[in-house]
């Protein structure tokens, strides 16, 4: 790992995000490496409501944070299948975990990561053994134990004013949870890491073919380790890909003094659907409106 990624692939209006919020990317400490992307911070302290827009990585998250007054709180975030929004207001901080696709489920290995995806989940709820299964049937004194747990683990990650302390407790945290060596999770993260680096892999029995197996023990791998199928990875790295090129082109388009949306406008987007892909412009233009929410010409209007 050569330290945090500098792009902002996945964040939608990354430049008004920015210019609102102290948004930084850390690195994990040596040994936690192999499994992290990065530790992601964020604090805030506006005049008035923020609503931020992320299209997901295929990763798992662990985040704690602290909105306000309210007390802090960590959960495990498994991966997002839609456009998430989450609104920023007043003072709040967090502090995130994200991990490479694949790489979660060391420190989870009793169950497969799709359980976790689409789902918001207490700390203990996953990373200590507790079954959500038995969820239901467990007492009043052991939710509010569980709950104090993940409130006293936010605090200590939270508390500190110093960043280099904060990453120091994510990583005394997570190093605690000691994560089991597992050369399948080796192999999904290598295999997301391929689909993510070569644009020349766009479908799911050319992964297969390059890896030496079938189509569906591909999926089942994926299933397991990374959370989605293969073709959703494909896919959301097309949309990321569009996503980044879109906001390059308007900041672009804005330091040339011409603003986002013009008839002379700098993206391609025929050209970019043939580079990453698909049959034609209208499949790159279905997929990125349904994920992002607006079509790309909308989007590009409406940047800053």
């Amino acid at each position: 790992m050569a330290g945090p990624r500098r792009d902002t692939r996945g964040i939608v209006e990354a430049r008004e995000l920015f210019a609102r919020v102290d948004f930084r990317r850390r690195e994990p400490a040596p040994e936690l490496r192999p499994y992290l992307e990065h530790y992601w911070l964020i604090d805030w302290d506006l005049p008035e409501p923020y609503a931020s827009h992320v299209v997901p990585h295929p990763s798992v998250n662990v985040v704690f944070q602290r909105y306000g007054d309210k007390p802090p709180w960590g959960e495990v975030a498994g991966i997002g299948l839609g456009l998430f929004t989450q609104k920023l207001e007043g003072r709040g901080r967090v502090c995130g975990v994200q991990f490479r696709p694949g790489g979660f489920r060391p420190f989870a290995p009793g169950r497969p990561v799709s359980d976790w995806t689409g789902q918001r989940l207490p700390l203990a709820d996953v990373l200590t053994g507790t079954d959500t299964a038995d969820a239901d049937t467990a007492d009043a004194d052991t939710d509010t134990d569980t709950a104090d747990a993940d409130t006293d683990t936010a605090g200590a990650v939270l508390a500190p004013e110093a960043e280099d302390e904060r990453v120091a407790a994510l990583d005394a945290f997570l190093l605690g949870l000691e994560p089991a060596a597992d050369p399948q999770a080796l192999r999904a993260m290598g295999l997301v890491d391929l689909v993510r680096r070569d644009r020349t892999i766009r479908r799911v029995a050319e992964l297969a073919e390059a890896e030496g197996v079938s189509a569906r023990s591909l999926q089942r791998l994926f299933a397991a380790y990374v959370g989605v199928g293969p073709k959703w990875v494909i896919l959301r790295y097309r949309i990321h890909e569009a996503l980044e090129r879109a906001e390059a082109a308007e900041d672009a388009a804005a330091e040339a003094g011409g603003g986002g949306g013009t008839d002379a406008g700098v993206l391609d987007w025929a050209a970019l659907a043939a580079e990453l892909g698909y049959s034609d412009q209208a499949h790159l233009v279905r997929d990125f409106t349904a994920t992002v929410g607006v079509p790309p010409t909308a989007y590009a209007r409406q940047a800053p």
